[in-house]
Parts: structure tokens; sequence; C-alpha cells
């Protein structure tokens, strides 16, 4: 069994999968003409990481960011850790 460890303080994130768009009469909206999501799931941090990331938070990061990779079908970015702009946190109450 083969996976991806980051190293050098890089984060590997799982995008989102982009469904397909269609405008209200049809016609189909290609990939590349949509906007990328600036967001995903964490699935590994390098072993020595201080980032105070972990496996799992999903996490907003910088547009243009990181290196989008193709591994086993699945559809990867390894991003600095420090293009990670926030992350998203469950709390009880809007305050």
């Amino acid at each position: 069994m083969r996976k991806i460890q980051p190293i050098n303080n890089n984060l590997l994130i799982k995008l989102d999968e982009v469904k397909e768009d269609k405008t209200a009469g049809g016609i189909i909206i290609p990939d590349t003409a949509k906007e990328k999501p600036q967001e995903g799931e964490v699935v590994a941090v390098p072993t020595d990481s201080d980032s105070g990331l972990s496996v799992g938070d999903r996490v907003i990061y910088k547009s243009f960011s990181g290196t989008e990779i193709t591994f086993e079908g699945e559809k990867y970015l390894i991003v600095p850790s420090d293009d990670i702009l926030a992350k998203f946190v469950e709390v009880d109450a809007i305050q």
C-alpha cells in the first residue's frame, strides 16, 4: 500500500469534487471556465509539523496555491502550510 507523506512543512489536501454546472438554458459550463474551490480536507501532514493542523481538518487556502496532483484516481493539492488561511471549527453558538 502506498501513500503520500508531505515534507518540508507542506500539507496534502484532498480536493472537493467539482460538480458539473448547467445554466438555466441547459448550457454546460466547463471546469476551465469556473473558479476552483479554495477549500478541502487535510489528509496528511509532515511528521514534524508545527502548523496546528491535523488530518481531517477542513481548511481554506490561498488562490493559485500549491501543486495539484492525481494519486490513485483522486485529486489532491500539496500546499505550503503558510498558504492556509483558515480552518473550519465547530462552535456551540455564534458570538
